[in-house]
Order: C-alpha cells, then structure tokens, then sequence
C-alpha cells in the first residue's frame, strides 16, 4: 500500500521508493512486479520511464525488468541511469 501511494505522488526511482516505503532497493523490483499485477483491477497502469545510457543515449524502452541494467548493449558504457515509475488512473 505504501509502495502504491507513493507511485500515485508523482515519479520515481527504486532508490527513492525504497527511502519512502523502508524496504531494501533490491526488493523494490519484485514489489513493483506485484504492484503491477494489482493494478489492473484498479483501472490504473504502472509507467515506466525506461533506463537510459547517460554516454550515447541509448533508451532501453524494449526492457521490461524493473532493475537498471548493467551496461549499454550499444557503447559498451556502465553509466546507466534508473528507470523511473509512476501510476497513472
């Protein structure tokens, strides 16, 4: 519920979820699974900001894993920024 409510504020990575609900960041991943789940009997939708390469740009919007990944399939670079999520009614 918590996780729900602060999705429905506004935007937001797995770092600062787990600031806001208390939970380690690398459970948050397997929370939003479920959050996702639950949704669709409320009418809303979980959106998500895909994680980008901060060196070429490259988007992973085909990505649909809720954890940043490890490196850029297009340069090879590890700066990758979080993906961020949000609900929407």
């Amino acid at each position: 519920e918590g996780l729900h409510r602060a999705l429905l504020e506004g935007e937001a990575t797995a770092r600062d979820l787990s600031k806001l609900v208390g939970i380690p960041e690398h459970d948050v991943a397997s929370h939003l699974e479920h959050v996702e789940r639950s949704l669709s009997h409320k009418g809303e939708t979980l959106v998500v900001d895909p994680a980008a390469c901060l060196d070429c740009g490259f988007e992973f919007t085909r990505r649909h894993r809720f954890t940043r990944p490890s490196g850029c399939p297009n340069c090879r670079g590890r700066r990758i920024s979080l993906p961020r999520f949000r609900i929407v009614r």
